[in-house]
């Protein structure tokens, strides 16, 4: 697996369409004296969901995102975005691993340079957001050192996403 950050040369890479995954319960986050913990709430009926496909343009973004791409012989399979941020933390916007390479450290592996190349930038850490009924990417995040630092109930009011809330993760270096 080559992770490398994809050049002028690559730029329809950007655009790896996404894949269903599963939801199978909920994280619920709480904060208590300073701290936060969370437990898992299992959802009344196991789905899928598919995020609509971005339409992102390298030549609009290219100078505040930088677009991370996994490679196996020559064909991204994954992709993290990362965006300049005013805050010390470095945002991961997307994330994302085709679904036949899931499990086998793609994401982490994202992760690990999106950190390398937040470092290099003077950034003291990453951000990213969860869906709290995503807990495979919520776990996933956790799972790779990450902390949660938040919670936004408000966000999906109004929508056809209400009720769900977005838990926003850290990983500080």
């Amino acid at each position: 697996m080559d992770i490398r950050i994809i050049s002028e040369e690559q730029k329809a890479d950007i655009n790896i369409k996404n894949e269903p995954f599963r939801l199978f319960s909920r994280i619920v986050p709480s904060y208590a004296d300073g701290v936060w913990s969370y437990t898992l709430t299992p959802l009344p009926e196991e789905s899928t969901m598919l995020f609509p496909d971005e339409s992102y343009d390298y030549d609009s973004m290219k100078e505040n995102t930088v677009f991370i791409g996994a490679y196996e012989h020559d064909k991204c399979v994954g992709l993290c975005v990362l965006q300049t941020s005013m805050f010390r933390y470095m945002y991961i916007s997307d994330l994302k691993v085709n679904a036949d390479q899931r499990g086998k450290g793609v994401g982490k592996a994202l992760i690990r340079r999106s950190a390398e190349i937040a470092k290099e930038r003077g950034y003291i850490g990453l951000y990213t957001i969860g869906q709290d009924n995503n807990a495979a990417a919520c776990l996933f995040y956790l799972g790779c050192g990450f902390r949660i630092g938040g919670l936004d109930t408000e966000v999906y009011n109004g929508t056809s996403q209400q009720g769900k809330s977005d838990i926003y993760f850290y990983l500080d270096f």
